[in-house]
């Protein structure tokens, strides 16, 4: 199989445990790209918050930002895709999490909004390094569409949370976790595969010629769909079972190690 395109989730795949890129996965990510493959950086972040990391490589590279909201160029900034929330459904997730004491904030021009700093926003902010916008009340009264939103909760209460929102807000949003207690709610449709399928036809590569890594639930789609779905060690059994190779860790350079793997073809993926 000739892989064409890569495609990598960031967190706890990419990144090791300390949000950084090795010099092995580094290395790896500039040889295939310098033999022609295509590589894509697949992330729930914000696009400001992964751009950091494409110029730490020195690489413009299309950056699939807001798990798949937006598709954008690292370098060139050049919007390829784009799908926000409706403003109707982030008015009405926005009053549901208000009146649960649910936490939520949510993301719009670059900018990250929450009602007021607490544990939650500074774990955000320990992890993706971007200061929010604390608006206070106004944060429930949205006047523009938000390119995502992102509930967290206790960790008793998560997966409730999870299935009422998933229900009340069924045909509306897609509901996804990317982290422990971290709930992504995007548009339908809206996911880091099609995301990434979408590149790939910019470039007039089948799916079957693209490897997707990651580790969570949001990674499920591009694991289940693209030729090659890879998941690293670390991350939990049903991604695991969803992928055709499990590579190392992320704090052991799994990344670098399966596409290491790629270009000397050495690969063996089970049918």
């Amino acid at each position: 199989m000739s892989i064409k395109l890569i495609a990598t989730d960031m967190d706890d795949t990419l990144l090791d445990n300390h949000q950084k890129i090795s010099p092995r996965n580094a290395a790896a990510i500039k040889q295939a790209a310098a033999q022609g493959i295509k590589v894509v950086f697949a992330t729930g972040r914000m696009f400001i918050s992964a751009q950091a990391y494409a110029k730490e490589l020195g690489m413009d590279v299309p950056l699939v930002a807001y798990n798949g909201g937006l598709v954008k160029g690292s370098f060139s900034e050049k919007v390829y895709y784009e799908k926000k929330v409706a403003l109707s459904t982030a008015h009405d997730v926005l009053q549901y999490c208000h009146e649960k004491n649910f936490y939520i904030q949510y993301y719009k021009d670059e900018n990250l909004y929450i009602e007021a700093p607490n544990d939650f926003s500074a774990r955000y902010m320990s992890i993706a390094h971007i200061t929010p916008l604390a608006i206070g009340e106004e944060l429930y009264h949205p006047t523009a569409s938000p390119n995502k939103l992102l509930v967290m909760t206790s960790s008793e209460e998560f997966d409730k949370a999870w299935q009422d929102i998933a229900q009340r807000f069924a045909g509306r949003l897609d509901v996804t976790s990317s982290k422990t207690n971290f709930l992504e709610l995007m548009e339908p449709g809206v996911n880091k595969w099609n995301a990434v399928k979408a590149v790939g036809e910019m470039y007039k590569i089948k799916p079957e010629e693209i490897m997707c890594i990651g580790d969570s639930n949001n990674d499920m789609p591009m694991i289940a769909n693209a030729g090659i779905g890879v998941a690293v060690a670390n991350a939990p059994e049903p991604v695991q079972k969803a992928a055709k190779i499990v590579t190392a860790s992320n704090d052991k350079d799994g990344v670098a190690v399966v596409i290491e793997q790629i270009l000397t073809k050495q690969i063996n993926v089970p049918n």
